[in-house]
């Protein structure tokens, strides 16, 4: 299922639906890809992901978080992010995830989720949407 009205760029967008405190188990909400290309996140210098998200005022206040490998985790400063109501664009420097020990030539899965992946807890529930993630090598600087 893909959303068509709610989206930022092109004509859909993912909507993630989270329940973090489904009859009181301690919970986190995630969606994995696993990567078939690109795999290798340091061709052509890549040095930052990008993702687009919005949440929705009316959302229980969950950490958001990508995760590549399905350990290395990162957290989005702001601790309310999944209350956001409009699209804001998230930049991440892959450096965080090679400190945690991904290697960035072998990417295998990348996840979205909402939660605690790390110590999962009772938690709220809400709709999330994301889009246009991409990957950017650093910028040019003038000569």
């Amino acid at each position: 299922y893909t959303e068509e009205t709610i989206v930022h760029g092109g004509s859909q967008a993912m909507p993630l639906y989270y329940d973090n405190n489904q009859q009181g188990k301690l919970k986190y909400s995630e969606v994995e890809k696993t990567l078939t290309y690109p795999r290798d996140w340091t061709e052509k210098g890549v040095s930052t992901l990008t993702i687009w998200f919005r949440g929705i005022s009316a959302n229980s206040a969950e950490a958001l978080y990508v995760a590549l490998n399905g350990s290395a985790v990162v957290f989005h400063d702001n601790p309310n992010a999944s209350q956001i109501g409009i699209w804001t664009k998230w930049t991440i420097d892959l450096q965080a995830f090679a400190d945690q020990g991904v290697n960035l030539a072998n990417v295998n899965t990348i996840a979205l989720g909402l939660g605690n992946k790390k110590t999962p807890q009772a938690g709220g529930s809400g709709t999330m949407y994301f889009d246009d993630i991409r990957l950017y090598p650093p910028p040019l600087t003038a000569p």
